[in-house]
């Protein structure tokens, strides 16, 4: 089965995609951008059903549907749409349009509402097949593959509620403690759609403010529909685990460390969530890996751990637009560049070090440049 979706918000359109996988997993989804090359993408090949914005850059996605129309009176149609006014679906009555989608939606509405539109689908989805090894995978993987697990209790949560509303205060501390929430939200609200002005978001609360809460939500719930949210193997729970408790701790110490130094806290909490993203993208990989059947033993993980994390990390950063202030304060727990004399960097290499070795010179050295000691 085919879908196809026309959403200029790239964002929304992978959140559109995740839900219909999450109802048909062997769906085929393909997301345009723009009327013209949705309209080119139909010509190629029809779908089952389409999913379209009324209002993208290249005019009204009414375009879509209208050749969709003009060739099939049967597949579904779904307008997702601001306009609520009687003349505006009036002037798309002819279309026979299936349901529409008020913005902003509710991820529970949408799922209810693409449940019974959606033809069946019992094919599985597909197993890619494979000729390399678990480290030519990870050399060979695109950008818009790597991603970073949930951590269970929030995965959970979210799957919990998935049929029923919810508002970001009910996830409680988990959806703020989490990184790959992290992650996504700060990515999404640099991304040119959100941010028009150029101004660089560097944290979860300006995020959540530039993306709107329904928006923001909406991705949080997103995550939990990917066909693997989080970690389920024992031995890659047990590592995840271990990197968030470790990412934890140096964001509760550089919270600290900022408020005696009479900083804002909130870039560097995110940086310190952020700073073992290339280990968790490596994880999340080994996890789909060995869904696919194959193996995957504790020497090859920890290779892969070892060779491959800086470089997921690197393309995670670039392929999200991360604003080079945050990728400086995630680079810090690593080592600080030379001549930096920026307090935020150094509170950020501090709260590591302290971490590996409290009485080290480095630490009363960085203490020094902090202004601490």
């Amino acid at each position: 089965m085919r879908v196809l979706i026309l959403e200029d918000d790239p964002w929304i359109a992978d959140l559109l995609k995740q839900i219909v996988l999450s109802l048909r997993p062997g769906a085929r989804v393909d997301c345009q951008g723009r009327v013209a090359d949705a309209i080119a993408a139909w010509q190629r090949e029809p779908a089952q059903m389409v999913i379209a914005d009324w209002n993208l850059p290249d005019g009204n996605g009414t375009r879509l549907l209208q050749a969709v129309r003009s060739q099939d009176r049967e597949v579904a149609l779904v307008m997702i749409t601001s306009r609520a006014d009687r003349d505006s679906v009036l002037e798309v009555r002819p279309l026979g349009i299936s349901a529409f989608i008020s913005k902003p939606f509710q991820v529970p509405k949408v799922l209810d509402c693409l449940r019974r539109l959606l033809p069946g689908d019992d094919a599985p989805a597909p197993a890619a097949p494979s000729d390399r090894d678990f480290l030519g995978h990870l050399a060979a993987l695109p950008d818009e593959e790597i991603d970073l697990p949930l951590s269970a209790e929030l995965c959970q949560q979210l799957q919990d509620t998935r049929d029923a509303p919810a508002n970001l205060q009910q996830l409680g501390d988990l959806w703020q403690h989490d990184p790959a929430v992290q992650a996504r939200l700060v990515a999404a609200a640099n991304s040119p759609l959100y941010n028009s002005a150029g101004q660089p978001c560097s944290n979860l609360a300006d995020a959540v403010r530039r993306l709107g809460a329904a928006t923001a939500l909406n991705l949080v719930q997103g995550l939990a529909l990917r066909p693997v949210a989080r970690l389920l193997d024992a031995d890659l729970q047990s590592l995840g685990e271990g990197l968030l408790q470790t990412q934890l701790s140096v964001r509760q110490r550089v919270t600290e460390l900022a408020r005696a130094c009479q900083l804002d806290p909130a870039p560097l909490q995110c940086a310190a969530l952020l700073q073992r993203m290339g280990e968790l993208a490596v994880l999340q990989q080994a996890q789909i890996w060995r869904g696919r059947g194959l193996e995957l033993h504790e020497d090859q993980l920890q290779r892969a751990l070892h060779q491959h994390s800086s470089e997921l990390a690197n393309r995670l950063k670039a392929h999200w637009r991360l604003p080079i202030v945050l990728r400086e304060l995630i680079g810090a727990c690593y080592g600080l560049a030379p001549g930096n004399t920026r307090r935020e960097p150094i509170l950020m290499r501090l709260a590591v070090a302290e971490m590996q070795n409290a009485d080290s010179q480095e630490v009363q050295r960085l203490r020094r440049l902090a202004g601490l000691a």
